[in-house]
C-alpha cells in the first residue's frame, strides 16, 4: 500500500500576497525581507461552495434593473454619510482603516447607534472584545439600544450562519484581520484568511444586500494591513486619520464606487465619543496668530464644500551645506518647485536657507489651487513681513511665474467672506466668474511677481 504523500504547502508573502512553493528570504515582489509564511492551500473552499449555491445570473438589460426607493441608508451622522456619498448602499462593502486608538471602533458603534435609532436592526461582531467590554463603552457613548445586536466571535461560518439567522440591515466586522475560515490552516491574520474572509462576505453582502463595514488596521507605512488587493476587492475604502495627542480626526475616502473620492469629514474627540464639526474653517482658523509672518490663509475644496486653512512657513539660514526642506501637509516636491520659481523669477536668494512648512490643523492638501499662498507664505517668512489681516490667497503658480485660473473661485470667496475676510488675492482669469456685488474686495493678479507686490 502505497504512503500517502504530504499535503502541498505554499510560502505567502504577509506583505503583498505573493506565492512560492519555496521559502525566501527577500520576497522578490515587494522586497520586504522575513515576510514568507508556510500555508496550505485550500482545496473546494467555502467560496465555491457559496457561489454554486445561488441562482445562475443572467445578463439582463440595465434599464430593466429595478431600484428600490430607498437605496441608501443613513447613519445618522452627517459628517460620515458625505463622505460615503450620502449614506450607505444596500449590498456594500466598505472597509476602514487607521492607525490603533484612533477611534474607528466609536465611529462604527455611533454609526450602528444611528441606525437603530431609524428602526434598522444591526449587528456588530468583534473579533478583539468580549460582549461586556462593549457595553461598557457603549455605556460610556452613550450607544446602547435594544436593536444594536453585539457578539464577540471570529469563526467566519458562524458569523455568516448569524447573519441568516437574524438578518440585520447592517452589519460591522472590527477587525477583519481577527476573522478566520475553518478550511484554511492559516493563523487569522494570515494573507489567505483575510482574503479567504473578504471574499466571503463579499458574496454575502452581494446576495443579501446588507451593507458590511469592514474594521482593518494599519501598518507603520500607512497603507491597511495586509494585501493590497484587500483594497480592490471591496467597494468603499475610507481612511480615518489625526494625531491621538490631538482632538481632530478626518475620515477620508480613498475610493468610492457610489460617491466622490474628495468628500472629507472632520470629527473632534471628545470624552463622550466623536463629535461632528460642522464649520471646520472656523476650527482650524481658531488659533491662528494675527500679524505673524510666514502666516497665509487659503482655501481649499474638500469634495463640494470650501475649507479655509492656515500654512505656516520659516524660512531660515541653513547651517548644512545643504538646506533642508521639511514639508507636513504639502507636496514636498511641490513646495520645492515653487522655491525654485521663486529664486528663478523674482530673485529671491533661497537656495541657501532652510524651509520648513505646515498646514495647521493636521489638514493635507493636494490641489495645486494653493500654490500661490504657499509662495506667499515663504515669502513673507523671508522678507519678515506679515500678510495684512483678513487676507486670502488662492491661485495655482506655472513654471513660468504665471499665476493661473482655479475651479470653484466662487464657492471659495463666498466662504471667505462669511469667515469675515475682507481681501481675496486670486488669478485675473478667474474674475469673470465672480460675482462683482460681493462683500468685500477682490483682486486679480496674473503673474507671482505681481501678486506679491499686491499681497505686501
Amino acid at each position: 500500500m502505497a504512503a500517502k504523500k504530504p499535503p502541498k504547502t505554499v510560502f505567502t508573502c504577509q506583505s503583498c500576497g505573493y506565492q512560492t512553493p519555496r521559502w525566501m528570504g527577500k520576497c522578490p515582489e515587494c522586497q520586504q525581507w522575513d515576510s514568507m509564511t508556510e500555508e496550505r492551500p485550500a482545496g473546494k473552499g467555502p467560496i465555491t461552495a457559496l457561489s454554486g449555491s445561488q441562482v445562475v445570473a443572467r445578463p439582463v438589460p440595465i434599464d430593466a434593473v429595478t431600484l428600490d426607493a430607498e437605496t441608501r441608508r443613513l447613519t445618522g451622522i452627517a459628517e460620515f454619510d458625505r463622505v460615503l456619498g450620502g449614506g450607505l448602499v444596500g449590498g456594500s462593502l466598505v472597509l476602514i482603516g487607521g492607525d490603533p486608538g484612533i477611534g474607528k471602533s466609536t465611529l462604527m458603534l455611533q454609526a450602528l447607534y444611528g441606525l437603530a435609532c431609524s428602526d434598522a436592526r444591526v449587528l456588530y461582531v468583534s473579533g478583539e472584545e468580549s460582549v461586556r467590554q462593549i457595553r461598557l463603552r457603549s455605556q460610556r457613548l452613550e450607544t446602547v439600544a435594544p436593536d444594536l445586536l453585539v457578539v464577540s466571535e471570529i469563526d467566519l461560518d458562524r458569523i455568516i450562519q448569524m447573519v441568516e439567522e437574524h438578518r440585520p440591515d447592517v452589519l460591522v466586522v472590527d477587525s477583519i484581520q481577527t476573522m478566520f475560515s475553518p478550511e484554511l490552516t492559516s493563523a487569522p491574520g494570515s494573507v489567505s484568511q483575510v482574503r479567504e474572509s473578504t471574499v466571503r462576505l463579499m458574496l454575502l453582502a452581494k446576495r443579501t444586500g446588507t451593507p458590511i463595514l469592514l474594521v482593518g488596521h494599519v501598518t507603520k507605512e500607512g497603507a491597511i494591513a495586509g494585501p493590497r488587493l484587500l483594497e480592490h476587492m471591496v467597494d468603499t475604502v475610507l481612511y480615518f486619520e489625526g494625531d491621538r495627542n490631538h482632538v481632530f480626526r478626518v475620515l477620508r475616502a480613498v475610493k468610492n464606487r457610489f460617491g466622490s473620492t474628495n468628500e472629507i469629514g472632520v470629527f473632534e474627540m471628545r470624552e463622550s465619543g466623536l463629535a461632528e464639526v460642522g464649520n471646520p474653517s472656523a476650527v482650524f482658523l481658531s488659533e491662528r496668530p494675527t500679524e505673524s509672518p510666514g502666516s497665509v490663509v487659503t482655501a481649499s475644496m474638500e469634495g463640494t464644500r470650501p475649507i479655509l486653512v492656515e500654512l505656516q512657513a520659516l524660512v531660515s539660514g541653513s547651517s548644512y551645506g545643504t538646506p533642508r526642506r521639511t514639508i507636513l501637509g504639502l507636496d514636498a516636491n511641490r513646495v520645492a518647485l515653487l522655491v525654485a520659481v521663486m529664486e528663478k523669477k523674482l530673485g529671491l536668494h533661497l537656495i541657501g536657507q532652510d524651509v520648513f512648512m505646515n498646514v495647521a490643523g493636521g489638514v493635507r492638501l493636494d490641489e495645486p489651487a494653493v500654490d500661490l499662498a504657499v509662495a506667499a507664505a515663504v515669502a513673507s517668512s523671508f522678507t519678515d513681513k506679515a500678510v495684512p489681516e483678513g487676507t486670502l490667497i488662492v491661485g495655482e503658480v506655472g513654471l513660468t511665474g504665471e499665476v493661473r485660473a482655479v475651479g470653484h473661485v466662487d464657492i471659495r470667496a463666498s466662504e471667505a467672506f462669511k469667515m469675515g475676510f475682507q481681501r481675496i488675492v486670486v488669478p485675473r482669469s478667474n474674475l469673470r466668474r465672480l460675482d462683482k456685488r460681493t462683500r468685500g474686495e477682490i483682486i486679480g493678479v496674473r503673474s507671482l511677481e505681481e501678486a506679491l507686490e499686491t499681497i505686501f
